[in-house]
């Protein structure tokens, strides 16, 4: 029998609606940014960050968590006593800033969050420091200042030796015509950056699927990679915010971006306007995704449905900009090629992978 994400506890169908039922109640309350010298911006909501217009500027708003990653590195740390702190912390980081950057806003303040359901848990030095260490150097990543956080002892709701880590970001966007809004046309270029691996999406699918293993967390992924399933999990999120700095900076527009985390692929349509997303040329899956195709086993398209299958961060770009675009990824170091593109087939929105035979109807992705 093959494994999903919704058999690993996690229904997207419910917790979409909650997303959704807050969306409606959370409208209700914009009036009083009148108060403060702002307004909220048409379309903002159901997008990866708020954001709050002044005269002259936006403020975008990001509240993130890293989901149950941290369970993977506990269980590594007590099988191999090695800590992967460091690459949880920036993981963090990354939930907030990726998001936070798909509006063009770049990351001013990053706050940290860090639940525990017994104050003990920080007596790990070890532990600690690389949480610490990796926090800040994650925001150094995203250009934006550690600005403070929040350290509750939440005992009888977290695990005593378990953490929690979340936070929540801030950004700006300056001047107001930087701001990313959908500005998609049929033809579009999509363009891929690669993601380092799972990132932080898709964790409790990859835990069951080692409670299967002989070997858990260090069995050997294979298809030509050498590292154990453990460290393949835990491999830092890569942050995109030099990518989207430097299209500002060389006056390249975005029209649309997207951070490929929750729903997979399915993300690719998160633009509330009905377009087709047809992928050309996607790459094979890396190794680990390979490795937990098969282990699972997973179907095909629950991989798709559920997991980045090496794909982080998305682009939509004038068929024109393709190549400067691509110089720009290659200038700040990432891994990007150009993917697919945009049509339009009347109220239609999908996702298309013709070369793999799958396809997202609309209806697979309702987080608006």
């Amino acid at each position: 029998m093959s494994l999903s994400y919704e058999k690993s506890g996690v229904r997207y169908d419910q917790l979409d609606a909650f997303k959704r039922a807050c969306q409606k109640a959370a409208r209700t309350t914009a009036g009083v940014l009148r108060d403060h010298g702002y307004a909220e911006p048409a379309t903002t909501r159901g997008e990866s960050a708020y954001l709050i217009e002044a005269a002259d500027h936006f403020l975008a708003h990001v509240e993130e968590g890293l989901g149950t990653k941290n369970l993977v590195a506990d269980a590594v740390y007590a099988a191999t006593g090695k800590c992967f702190y460091r690459e949880i912390a920036i993981d963090t980081v990354a939930t907030m800033v990726n998001d936070l950057i798909t509006c063009g806003a770049l990351p001013i303040s990053v706050a940290m969050h860090a639940a525990v359901g017994d104050s003990g848990w920080f007596s790990d030095e070890t532990r600690t420091n690389a949480l610490v260490e990796g926090f800040a150097e994650g925001c150094r990543a995203a250009g934006a200042v550690w600005g403070g956080g929040e350290t509750p002892t939440l005992g009888g709701v977290v695990e005593p030796e378990a953490i929690v880590l979340a936070g929540s970001a801030i950004g700006k966007i300056s001047p107001k015509h930087l701001r990313i809004v959908g500005d998609v046309s049929e033809g579009d270029a999509i363009v891929f950056l690669a993601s380092s691996g799972v990132q932080t999406n898709g964790l409790s699918l990859c835990r069951r699927v080692a409670t299967q293993l002989p070997k858990e967390y260090l069995t050997p992924i294979g298809h030509g990679d050498p590292r154990l399933f453990g460290e393949a999990l835990l491999a830092p999120s890569v942050i995109y915010v030099a990518f989207v700095r430097e299209c500002q900076r060389r006056a390249l527009k975005l029209n649309y971006v997207s951070h490929v985390t929750g729903h997979g692929w399915r993300k690719l349509m998160r633009l509330e306007e009905p377009f087709v997303y047809e992928i050309t040329t996607p790459r094979p899956a890396p190794a680990l995704f390979q490795f937990l195709e098969e282990a699972g086993p997973i179907e095909r398209r629950e991989m798709y449905a559920t997991f980045n299958q090496g794909v982080g961060f998305a682009a939509y770009v004038a068929p024109q900009n393709v190549d400067a675009v691509l110089a720009v990824a290659k200038a700040t170091g990432y891994d990007a090629w150009l993917a697919g593109t945009v049509k339009k087939e009347g109220s239609r929105k999908a996702v298309v992978v013709p070369s793999l035979g799958l396809t997202f109807e609309g209806d697979t992705l309702q987080v608006r």
